[in-house]
């Protein structure tokens, strides 16, 4: 069962973030979600076994350039994760197709993502979920 969270499921979202995104705490991520859940140009979906939350999508309204896109706003998958023992059962497929219904409603005729070039397994599950490589790139930083 996939449900859009609600305030009261912001720790649910958080838990499953801190599994995809280990270097944050338990803290930040409930704080964050708790905002995103106020915000209209963010969604959070969850995936439930039962009463369990077995995986999550977060999705925003991007109005900055997208990669490979040529409208505004652009749907965008900011986070997607599902639990080791709940994969390859639709639930990652589920929860995206959530989130891009949210964007059609707000009005957007483009959804997108991204992943690092290393992630082979996200790069398999994004081209399995119908989505397309717009395009490689790598990133430089310098210290002032």
């Amino acid at each position: 069962m996939i449900q859009q969270a609600k305030q009261q499921d912001a720790l649910a979202a958080a838990t499953l973030a801190l599994l995809l995104w280990p270097n944050h705490t338990i803290e930040e991520f409930t704080e964050e979600m708790e905002k995103l859940l106020t915000e209209d140009s963010a969604a959070i979906f969850l995936a439930y076994d039962y009463d369990n939350a077995i995986g999550f999508a977060q999705c925003q309204l991007r109005t900055d350039y997208v990669e490979g896109t040529d409208s505004s706003p652009v749907g965008y998958l900011e986070g997607l994760f599902v639990k080791e023992g709940y994969r390859q059962q639709g639930y990652a497929r589920q929860l995206v197709e959530r989130c891009e219904q949210w964007a059609k409603e707000k009005g957007c005729l483009e959804f997108a993502s991204d992943c690092e070039m290393h992630n082979e397994e996200s790069l398999q599950v994004h081209l399995q979920l119908g989505f397309t490589e717009a395009n490689r790139i790598i990133c430089f930083t310098k210290k002032l």
